[in-house]
């Protein structure tokens, strides 16, 4: 079994900066790709950012594309998810996630999630 732990979460004023760390219990496998998700309080989960095992290809949601970047250190099983700009609507729990293999961003594809970590952006 797999543990991925989020931390870096917290309170931000519009236009603050918040970086997400995501630390995995053990490699899931060579070329896994990872991503990190979040879900607002009444919707549903919704895909943020991923990227594959080298880094060499990310994926971002419109609504954070420019904002948001997100990083992996495979030496320390660790991905990132730095995120600028803040804004209200960027509210939610975000949760990191461990594909099966290299296709970002297929949910239907996660196999292991992280517990969460809450972002809250004031206003």
């Amino acid at each position: 079994q797999v543990r991925l732990v989020e931390s870096g979460g917290g309170l931000v004023q519009a236009g603050g900066s918040l970086r997400l760390s995501c630390a995995s219990s053990r490699r899931t496998s060579s070329n896994n790709a990872m991503g990190w998700y979040r879900q607002a309080p009444g919707k549903e989960r919704e895909f943020v950012a991923g990227i594959s095992w080298r880094g060499g290809s990310t994926s971002y949601a419109d609504s954070v594309k420019g904002r948001f970047t997100i990083s992996r250190d495979n030496a320390k099983d660790t991905v990132y998810l730095q995120m600028n700009s803040l804004r209200p609507e960027d509210t939610a729990d975000y949760y990191c996630a461990s594909y099966r293999g290299s296709i970002i961003g297929d949910t239907r594809s996660v196999a292991y999630w992280g517990q969460g970590t809450q972002v809250t952006v004031s206003s």
